[in-house]
């Protein structure tokens, strides 16, 4: 009984943790003038809870973020769902053969799931729309978006580990008191 509750308390936080990323990315970042594009903090979150606790919980992640992002942007239904899934499901491969203390591989994972997340709109607007200025959204769009999720990331990855072994630690003693 105390697994089922764990596991829905963790889906809780997993859907709270991604809207407050959706809020944050779609209207408060708008709003700083310093900023050329906004980072993309639901694709740090999928890949870093795919990462830290493997393919299921960043598909989860992905779901939710995907979700939202499908929802409120005129994409076609599914698309953004599809993108972040094949995000938290790539990052989640990597749990087991990589240590996750370190830095340097979550950045890799960014720029990865970056690009990934970016080919696959350009593609879709390219084929679907009939047209997509690719050199101009490489210049305006991609980069920038990168560079300022690169920076996010350093931050944002260490206080979600930090936190998540935190929250391990609780559900642990938890778990021993009610036996």
């Amino acid at each position: 009984m105390y697994g089922f509750k764990k596991l829905i308390k963790r889906i809780a936080i997993y859907f709270l943790l991604v809207l407050a990323a959706f809020l944050l990315q779609t209207c408060v970042f708008p709003l700083l003038k310093f900023f050329y594009a906004a980072p993309n903090l639901l694709l740090i979150v999928t890949f870093s809870y795919g990462f830290i606790y493997g393919s299921l919980t960043g598909m989860i992640c992905g779901i939710f973020a995907g979700f939202l992002m499908d929802v409120f942007y005129y994409e076609p239904f599914g698309m953004f769902i599809l993108i972040f899934c094949y995000s938290g499901f790539f990052s989640g491969l990597f749990q087991n053969q990589l240590k996750n203390d370190s830095i340097v591989f979550p950045l890799i994972l960014c720029v990865l799931n970056e690009l990934f997340y970016n080919a696959a709109v350009m593609f879709y607007r390219l084929f679907n729309l009939g047209h997509a200025d690719v050199a101009y959204s490489i210049k305006n769009v991609v980069l920038p978006e990168l560079f300022f999720t690169l920076l996010i990331t350093i931050l944002a990855y260490r206080i979600l580990l930090h936190t998540n072994r935190k929250l391990d630690k609780i559900d642990d003693v938890r778990g021993q008191n009610v036996a």
